[in-house]
């Protein structure tokens, strides 16, 4: 399949949220240890790899227009076709089956075995085997915290610190694709850290399905935050995702007084309604929701609140709806995500419960939620004209190349001109605002380097 004495040449694609891409990097780092290579071009790829999420509707309505397109290309050449990740693990069965082109079946838990099951689909046809190969059993204890993620270049650095979720929402489907909860050495975390920064990505962000129930002895999520705050070196640290059921008061002291731990908190509502709540099995009420985000606002009340919601689930009437609408007015929130309900196989409320909601009323409730929130960014944003705020340059902006792109403490996107003073990917430089929208602010960069 490949040219002789040359390394396979592997082509991966990530689909879905920041654990599929940290997923990416761990597989990269295995599969190199392995004597594989990666190729940016499609077209030089002996092994195609697609990470999938099983979550995000779009993320896998994309993998299935991937696979129909990777068809004709199979027809024309050889190629080895890997699905990974969460959709490799709910659907395996329909991929098995319905899906004859997918050599490689790979769940979050089964990494380790890539390599040796790529090597035997490549070498499959001129030994007479089967090219299919299957690692998808979840494992009580599979961490990965021996391997050390190849990261691309940049300033952020992805690290789980768990991995599995405990919750079972009932619209989730991630404790059946990544198993039951976790939690990570946090020494070997501190190594990520540190490998992470001598590497160039100065800020750190923790990921996890709800990371303030980590635990592992007698460190808690608050614990190990500050400690890698502490890391020489690091100089943001950000987390996703917390659950609003168990938001201990040491780690918002920790949020609101630690200057590296960025004054930011995304804290899912999905819905705003009690008896919804209790469907989606979210163990909170409206109140005590309302409630911490008060409690966050008075510890600190610059930090800014992004949330989650799901429009539409099952049975929602549109007097529920309304009580959603009505937190996201109370709340005020720099940005919300906002979702349509798509039932999920496997799920608690694909068994339990009929997707009964039509989906242009899902979709006109979208939109509410959508148009009241525009307005509310934009006027935080705007709250910000004429105040110089240290941001982290990040990029350039997509606008122009003539323009850097970077971030704020607060996670507000932020471009001004490369003309004002020389700047440096990863430095954190004032900025003053000139002007806002609901998406970015637009600003002149100070004479002053906030890194001096």
């Amino acid at each position: 399949m490949k040219q002789p004495n040359k390394p396979p040449q592997v082509h991966i694609e990530t689909f879905g949220c920041q654990m599929n891409e940290y997923d990416s990097e761990l597989v990269k780092s295995l599969l190199r240890k392995s004597g594989f290579e990666f190729t940016e071009d499609r077209e030089r790829a002996d092994v195609m790899l697609m990470n999938t999420c099983a979550i995000r509707e779009n993320a896998h309505n994309k993998v299935y227009g991937h696979l129909a397109e990777l068809k004709a290309v199979k027809e024309q050449r050889p190629l080895v076709v890997g699905v990974l990740g969460c959709m490799a693990q709910n659907l395996k069965e329909e991929l098995t089956d319905k899906q004859p082109l997918v050599d490689i079946l790979v769940g979050p838990d089964g990494y380790r075995q890539l390599p040796g099951l790529l090597t035997k689909a490549l070498n499959a046809e001129e030994q007479g085997l089967s090219r299919r190969g299957l690692a998808v059993d979840l494992s009580e204890y599979e961490t990965y915290d021996d391997v050390l993620p190849e990261r691309d270049e940049g300033i952020n650095a992805w690290i789980a610190i768990m991995r599995g979720c405990d919750n079972f929402c009932s619209f989730c489907v991630v404790p059946y694709t990544r198993g039951r909860e976790r939690s990570r050495d946090p020494e070997g975390v501190l190594r990520e850290v540190e490998a992470s920064v001598e590497s160039g990505h100065t800020q750190i962000t923790l990921l996890g399905q709800n990371v303030n129930s980590y635990r592992h002895g007698d460190w808690d999520f608050a614990r190990l935050i500050l400690a890698v705050a502490e890391v020489p070196g690091v100089q943001r640290v950000r987390f996703t995702s917390p659950h609003p059921k168990d938001f201990p008061g040491a780690l918002l002291d920790a949020v609101a007084g630690h200057p590296n731990i960025c004054k930011h908190i995304h804290l899912p509502l999905q819905s705003g309604n009690d008896r919804i709540l209790e469907l989606m099995n979210r163990t909170y009420s409206r109140k005590e929701y309302l409630d911490l985000a008060a409690e966050i606002r008075r510890r600190h009340p610059a930090i800014a609140l992004t949330t989650d919601i799901i429009c539409g689930f099952c049975s929602e009437t549109e007097e529920e709806f309304l009580d959603t609408y009505r937190v996201v007015e109370e709340v005020n929130y720099h940005a919300a995500y906002i979702f349509k309900y798509s039932e999920r196989k496997n799920t608690i409320a694909a068994r339990k419960f009929p997707d009964d909601i039509p989906e242009e009323v899902k979709g006109e409730r979208v939109s509410r939620l959508v148009d009241l929130q525009r307005p509310i960014t934009a006027r935080i944003n705007r709250e910000l004209i004429g105040h110089t705020l240290p941001v982290m340059v990040e990029n350039n902006s997509k606008r122009s190349p003539d323009q850097w792109m970077g971030r704020t403490d607060t996670n507000i996107t932020v471009i001004w001109s490369k003309s004002d003073i020389p700047a440096t990917v990863g430095d954190i430089h004032p900025i003053t605002v000139l002007d806002a929208t609901a998406a970015v602010l637009m600003g002149r960069r100070d004479a002053t380097s906030v890194n001096a």
